[in-house]
């Protein structure tokens, strides 16, 4: 069943108001709403003090109207009588400045008196709710780590050395992995480690990495407490917490084992043409870390937000076209933020389900037309491994990448889109996946800028070569260990023998903005097409690879730019450059080739998006020009049997056809 909602915040309106809210749910094919999530000080107005009478009568109106509830746990926002009495759970900055009440999320994750509080709100609202035949689901928290991405208050140092302790289990361990000895840096004792606060200069990187990986750790063990509670209430309904698409400070490869269902926020920007790709990758990610139970999309906006420099209306059908990609892309539900639009507090302006101006508006009436098709729709597959391309996409290399002091500065999210983005273009489905993973059915694998590869990462990039696979590794790849450390030998010293190619150095190019003299970018002649490398172009030499294409002009003129080399039965590819938007796009057609890939639909202009689902293809224009599609299958909201069709702006088909089907 496709899920259908928002998040329903009762508690900022009288209670007259709830009958026609429910009323208006059912009109707009409502199934599900996420309740209570910032209703602490409501459920709790003071410690030791609890008040679920006005909870109770909201779950049975909703039950009444055949409406779930997706019941939260209220701890993503403390009430101001929490620091008010412990002030010692306000998180710090790097400066340690505190963040004070007044806004939301303004707890350190690692405090104990935080965890306390939430602890025995939690196991209250489960004892309540766990057996309500309304609650189906329950969400814990609210989008982790969104605002407070990390925390160096006095609780974290603390909590800091204990994870420090408990990962090295001796002082001298530390020390080794840390390369203290550098700057003087070494320790006698766990007790002498501080969070990377405020510094005079570069921190060491190590550090750094671990102090991110501390903070991921941190708050995952905040929700790790909270379904534990639930589960020992028994309650047996799934447990989730929002994600936010690629979200930095949280390893979402990580937490996702410990979800019981994926859930997203997605908010991608109608001022940005592009964006409905930036947001397919954003759902490709989601239903990649979980690829076998379908995701929901838990909050998107009906409309304009509120938080942007400036904040476009979506335009007519576009807010169902994106609705809709997700559902393209495994999601089985579309929930929004919010039901009801607020009338005070920060977020007045954001849109809502249902407007301030009431339903005689176009979001209204839009909103309405899509809980109908959602509601029209039958089970959809689930859409597993759909794809023959897949992308790593690592967040412990995106920590270390963009630690300062490197070649050159490099926004490692921006380059992985750029490949998806280009995939997408050429309308060929693509997984995100780790080094690390399962790599049986892909043919190809793209592994853009892996600067951390862990040991057990390489072993698996090179078993899928000497398989069959083919492999793509890019500049700035295989450089460091899980550390940021040189391993001996230099660079490549996992991947070098695989990919046939040593690397001498990295060259930065100047950035093209720059006033300074020197090569901005490399061109590339190779078969491949027009490729342009820019921000690194690296000397490299090619020891057992085949050179497919050099550098032309430059410094590195007439140098290897592009190889191959044949392991087992597979091929792996090296480029010694980061290539720009239309080379990205180039060398991806010319492996595709190779790799005998082929688009989900083929013909399509750039605007149109193509997904597949088992054997279910989604076509989506996201241009306001007519397009022409062919396909032959039997539409499944209409019914009827099609062999070709005109999409109009924002318009949208799910085909059933036996003719598309995964790339054998």
């Amino acid at each position: 069943m496709m899920q259908y909602g928002g998040d329903y915040n009762p508690e900022q309106w009288p209670e007259e108001v709830w009958p026609d809210d429910v009323a208006r749910m059912r009109e707009a094919g409502v199934t599900m709403v996420s309740l209570g999530i910032f209703a602490w000080s409501r459920i709790q107005p003071a410690e030791g003090v609890f008040n679920f009478g006005w909870l109770d009568r909201v779950i049975d109106l909703l039950h009444e109207g055949g409406i779930a509830v997706d019941l939260a746990t209220a701890t993503a926002s403390p009430p101001p009588w929490a620091s008010a009495i412990y002030p010692e759970l306000l998180p710090s900055d790097e400066n340690g400045a505190v963040y004070w009440p007044g806004s939301r999320q303004q707890f350190a994750p690692t405090s104990p008196v935080y965890r306390r509080l939430a602890a025995e709100l939690v196991t209250r609202l489960a004892e309540r709710y766990a057996a309500h035949p309304a609650v189906t689901m329950w969400h814990v928290n609210n989008e982790y780590g969104c605002h407070l991405n990390l925390d160096y208050s006095d609780a974290a140092r603390d909590a800091f050395r204990v994870w420090l302790e408990d990962r090295f289990g001796t002082i001298a361990e530390l020390n080794e992995a840390w390369g203290t000895y550098f700057w003087s840096q070494r320790y006698s004792s766990f007790a002498e480690v501080f969070p990377p606060r405020k510094a005079p200069y570069s921190h060491n990187p190590a550090q750094l990495i671990d102090f991110r990986r501390f903070t991921s750790d941190a708050l995952l063990e905040c929700y790790l407490m909270e379904k534990r509670i639930i589960r020992a209430s028994g309650a047996t309904q799934p447990i989730t917490t929002n994600f936010m698409g690629a979200f930095k400070p949280a390893d979402y490869w990580r937490w996702a084992q410990e979800m019981d269902v994926i859930t997203d926020d997605c908010y991608p920007d109608p001022n940005d043409p592009e964006s409905f790709r930036a947001a397919a990758f954003q759902r490709d990610l989601m239903r990649s870390l979980k690829p076998h139970v379908p995701w929901l999309l838990m909050e998107q906006a009906s409309n304009a937000l509120n938080w942007r420099p400036t904040n476009a209306p979506k335009a007519p059908g576009q807010m169902a076209a994106l609705s809709m990609q997700a559902v393209a892309r495994g999601a089985d539900g579309i929930l929004f933020f919010q039901w009801r639009q607020s009338r005070s507090g920060a977020e007045k302006f954001h849109s809502a389900m249902l407007p301030h101006a009431g339903t005689d508006t176009r979001t209204w009436r839009e909103v309405v037309a899509l809980g109908a098709e959602l509601g029209d729709l039958p089970d959809l597959p689930v859409g597993a491994r759909d794809a023959t391309v897949a992308i790593v996409f690592d967040w412990e290399n995106w920590w270390a990448i963009e630690s300062p002091d490197h070649p050159v500065v490099l926004d490692y999210l921006a380059l992985v889109q750029r490949w998806y983005a280009a995939a997408h273009r050429q309308h060929v489905q693509v997984d995100l996946v780790r080094a690390s993973a399962d790599l049986t059915g892909y043919r190809l694998v793209i592994a853009p800028q892996l600067y951390l590869l862990r040991d057990d990462g390489a072993a698996n990039l090179s078993d899928f070569v000497s398989s069959g696979g083919q492999l793509l590794m890019t500049a700035f790849s295989d450089v460091v260990d899980e550390f940021d450390r040189f391993r001996p030998g230099g660079y490549l010293t996992q991947l070098g023998g695989l990919l046939g190619v040593g690397v001498e150095d990295f060259g930065a190019l100047v950035p093209p903005d720059s006033a300074g003299p020197g090569q901005s970018q490399a061109p590339i002649s190779s078969p491949a097409g027009e490729i342009v490398g820019t921000l690194l172009a690296e000397e490299i030499h090619a020891s057992d690879a085949t050179i497919v294409g050099t550098f032309v002009g430059g410094r590195l003129n007439g140098r290897p730019a592009f190889t191959v080399n044949s392991v087992g039965s597979g091929r792996a590819w090296y480029l010694a450059t980061i290539p720009d938007a239309v080379g990205t796009g180039s060398l991806l057609a010319y492996l595709f080739t190779e790799a005998g890939i082929d688009p989900v639909l083929a013909g399509l202009p750039t605007s149109v998006e193509v997904a597949r689902r088992g054997d279910v293809v989604t076509v989506i224009n996201h241009d306001s020009t007519p397009v022409s599609v062919t396909v032959v299958g039997t539409d499944l909201l209409t019914g009827e049997n099609v062999e070709s069709f005109v999409l109009p702006a924002f318009g949208y088909r799910f085909i059933q056809s036996p003719e598309v089907s995964r790339e054998a």
